[in-house]
């Protein structure tokens, strides 16, 4: 574009305000805007979602999985956005009618990090009856199962507010995501959690671009899908087959992690007991060059045969 210019194209980006999802969103922007040679200029639009206003409650007491991205989406079905920036691990098996996940940039470290203030290297090390801070079922299951003499009481909020909670006493412990910590520069804070102790949740370390693309410039369209990651997507779209498959809520604990290894695709899933007394894995693979296809059909058998060694019925979380 010739100096002086200005963008053709204004892009409205909508996401979450808080100082991980801002970080984001500002990235895909900028990343949109490069790869446009400037034709584009972003704007971000910040909103509190159903989920951003629970400070103590399990999502399960408010209404789910979606809470986290049902204002946003709605912004983008009313054309107050063009797209939305959603981390992956927040976003429903069922997404909006006319929406599509456009793109899925390089996914960031998977894996969840342990947070004390005692520089303790993980659950197993921390004392008889500690207490750990956590709004995850999935994660309050998989801590029980490596530690059922453990407390567990609910923790929400971003890096300084569970940090704060530490300090205060509220807990010995807590998680977060070592992606959101990357992406913070804030690695430093915690240790992780090997994926052979702790299944990551489907999606964790991947954030995604939701968009109609229907109601989208077809140029705009090939814009954003030049942010995939070829490697993301293909692991995405296991992991997001598992969590269908599963109808993947937040009422129950479950893990699903697809990687590329050694030229050939690994997937390993679980589903646990809430009080972590049981625990139903699974583990397949799939060849180095499978198709989007293949991987959707790898985590839909694992999937299936985690509800077939459960018995069918998955064990859920009740309301508090």
């Amino acid at each position: 574009m010739p100096a002086g210019q200005a963008p053709k194209i204004k892009l409205r980006i909508g996401t979450r305000g808080s100082p991980l999802a801002l970080v984001q969103a500002r990235q895909v922007g900028a990343d949109l805007e490069r790869l446009s040679n400037g034709d584009v200029a972003c704007e971000i639009v910040t909103f509190t979602t159903g989920g951003d206003k629970l400070t103590t409650q399990r999502l399960i007491n408010a209404g789910g999985k979606g809470l986290f991205t049902r204002e946003i989406d709605q912004a983008v079905d009313e054309g107050r956005c063009d797209l939305a920036v959603h981390s992956l691990k927040d976003v429903p098996g069922a997404i909006p009618d006319g929406q599509a996940l456009l793109a899925f940039p390089a996914r960031e470290d998977p894996r969840d990090g342990f947070i004390s203030l005692t520089g303790l290297k993980g659950p197993r090390h921390l004392p008889d009856g500690a207490t750990v801070g956590t709004a995850s079922l999935r994660r309050e299951s998989q801590t029980l199962a490596m530690r059922p003499d453990l407390n567990i009481v609910t923790f929400r909020g971003n890096v300084q507010t569970r940090l704060k909670k530490l300090e205060d006493g509220l807990a010995d412990a807590t998680y977060l995501a070592m992606s959101g910590l990357e992406r913070l520069e804030m690695t430093h804070v915690a240790v992780p959690v090997p994926i052979t102790e702790m299944i990551p949740a489907a999606g964790q370390g991947i954030i995604t671009v939701a968009a109609r693309p229907g109601e989208l410039d077809p140029d705009i369209v090939d814009l954003i899908t030049r942010l995939n990651h070829q490697e993301t997507r293909l692991a995405a779209i296991a992991e997001r087959a598992f969590l269908v498959e599963l109808d993947g809520s937040c009422r129950t604990a479950m893990g699903g992690h697809a990687r590329r290894n050694g030229g050939k695709w690994l997937f390993d899933g679980e589903v646990l007991e809430p009080d972590g007394s049981q625990r139903w894995m699974q583990s397949g693979e799939a060849g180095g060059d499978a198709s989007p296809e293949e991987l959707a059909a790898l985590g839909r058998g694992i999937g299936e045969r985690i509800r077939e060694a459960a018995g069918g019925d998955l064990p859920a979380f009740e309301d508090d």
